[in-house]
């Protein structure tokens, strides 16, 4: 039987200074016949093979990734060469219009630079965030399956980092924060312990790119190859460890969006439990002035140097003249951490034990978490399909074994079949994940947009994370959420689950900005 993790009874979120969390990730794309000049075209087909309901008119007016949380905006982000040579020598012609669509779930499934990305709902529970992205990887396999039927040819999707050409792409994290967390605390804390957190989070992967490591034949992390700095506001080039991007999708006097770019894609639950979960430890124990006093002196060596070395054998050098493995620094954090007052069974307090365990683990014996690991999985196997052939470690053989492992089809994909096998631990049921393919979870305001997409989806004129408007008796009706990160004020949900009209919507809203109370201060409507 599948080892099934009972859900806690407190969120991790609600007992946090961390109010909301999603993630957002790229899919890798493979067509049958089609040459990567052309892969634009057909992830923008794919993503429009997401059946209905959904909203298609995306609002990007409050985007603003050129702001810096260190209180700037830079003129543009910096780009890549080969991508920019790439699109010079593609053309127009070949580049996809863009396709956007924001489900009855409350995500948003859209081409991003030729790949599929699949943004969660917003969550407030970390396992109502497993479930969703789970979710995510079941809605845009059930694309390219129908997109493969209609082409008559095979359309595969890995949920991975790398091309194995040169190119990364992402699996992002964000982390609703109160603003009042200084920016020194916040990117001077994390720096070290993004570096190390690879150790656990990282998705693994043959050989080396970009860098000449000849020796390496295996490494932690996919991602760790593509960064260039330490900390800064690009994502596309000179990719920085810490994110600074300012975009909080909500009152930006009081809240700050953490965007972590520098994690894998994560197969496993338990490893993307265990990604996010920590991180949000760690991000409540700088909130609470506890920040471990590590400073490394060349942390963009440190993260390809740690992900080199699957032994944890090297030692970062410490600005101090020290020198920590990884596990040592994550030591560090996690004793930090454990200071925190974690409520008796709540999401929070699993993660902490989770997180001391699996240390222990990977200093004792790596391969007893080949059923949580992405890592440890993978090497696994191709450990096993090495010892079993002639040739040994091929790197080419390997090589395509890695992307066999993220390859989401259920009949080729390596992790598909240890799912199939129970041979990974599950942290949310096979229910659990169905009903968030097509439910958004109930206590963000994701229930809300998703509500609005579920019932009214011809009517919504745009959509955002915070808002959405829609086309009521020959006007335009906002339906303002921006400032609901707290949770759905109390009762609203019931209320609206009788609502049968826009007409009836709009006049509970009225209803309830006539008459609020301290809970009902964020909801708000009216003609624009």
């Amino acid at each position: 039987m599948p080892r099934v993790h009972v859900r806690p009874l407190i969120p991790l979120g609600h007992s946090l200074s961390v109010r909301l969390m999603g993630t957002e990730t790229e899919y890798g794309i493979y067509v049958d016949g089609v040459e990567p000049g052309g892969l634009d075209q057909e992830s923008a087909r794919l993503v429009e093979a997401v059946p209905p309901p959904f909203a298609a008119r995306w609002d990007y007016s409050a985007e603003t990734p050129r702001r810096d949380l260190r209180g700037f905006t830079v003129n543009a982000l910096a780009r890549d060469a080969r991508d920019a040579a790439y699109d010079a020598a593609v053309g127009e012609a070949s580049r996809a219009a863009p396709a956007d669509r924001v489900l009855a779930n409350g995500s948003r499934l859209y081409n991003d630079h030729a790949h599929p990305e699949y943004s969660t709902p917003e969550c407030a529970s970390l396992w109502d965030l497993v479930a969703h992205e789970k979710a995510g990887e079941q809605i845009v396999a059930a694309c390219a399956s129908r997109r493969a039927a209609d082409l008559g040819r095979r359309v595969a999707l890995y949920k991975n980092n790398t091309d194995f050409h040169g190119m990364s792409y992402g699996a992002h994290e964000n982390y609703l924060l109160p603003r009042s967390v200084p920016d020194e605390v916040l990117l001077g804390g994390l720096l070290p312990f993004l570096v190390s957190r690879q150790a656990f989070a990282g998705a693994g992967k043959v050989g080396v790119e970009r860098h000449r490591a000849p020796k390496v034949r295996y490494q932690l992390s996919q991602r760790a190859d593509f960064f260039d700095t330490d900390v800064g506001v690009d994502t596309l080039a000179r990719r920085p460890i810490v994110n600074t991007r300012d975009e909080p999708h909500t009152d930006a006097s009081q809240y700050r969006r953490l965007h972590v770019i520098c994690g894998d894609a994560n197969l496993s639950e338990y490893a993307m439990a265990l990604k996010v979960g920590v991180t949000a430890l760690v991000l409540e124990t700088l909130a609470a002035g506890r920040a471990p006093a590590i400073r490394l002196a060349k942390p963009v060596e440190a993260v390809r140097r740690i992900s080199w070395d699957p032994a944890f054998e090297y030692r970062a050098e410490t600005v101090d003249g020290g020198r920590l493995t990884a596990l040592e620094i994550q030591r560090v954090y996690l004793d930090a951490a454990s200071a925190l007052e974690l409520p008796s069974g709540s999401e929070g307090e699993w993660v902490l034990r989770q997180w001391a365990a699996m240390l222990d683990a990977l200093a004792t014996d790596p391969s007893s978490l080949a059923d949580r690991i992405d890592w440890v999985a993978k090497y696994s196997m191709l450990e096993s399909y090495a010892a079993g052939e002639a040739s040994g470690w091929e790197p080419e053989v390997m090589q395509s074994l890695d992307l066999a492992y993220h390859d989401l089809d259920a009949e080729a994909g390596l992790f598909r079949g240890l799912e199939q096998q129970d041979a990974v631990q599950r942290l949310v049921t096979l229910g659990q994940v169905a009903r968030a393919v097509s439910a958004p979870p109930g206590d963000t305001r994701a229930a809300l947009r998703g509500l609005c997409v579920q019932r009214f989806a011809s009517q919504i004129e745009a959509i955002r994370w915070g808002r959405v408007v829609l086309s009521l008796n020959g006007s335009l009706w906002a339906f303002d959420m921006e400032d609901l990160v707290e949770g759905v004020p109390p009762g609203l949900l019931e209320a609206l689950s009788g609502v049968g009209t826009l007409e009836e919507l709009a006049a509970l809203v009225a209803r309830r900005d006539g008459g609020r109370d301290g809970g009902d201060e964020a909801l708000a409507g009216g003609g624009v």
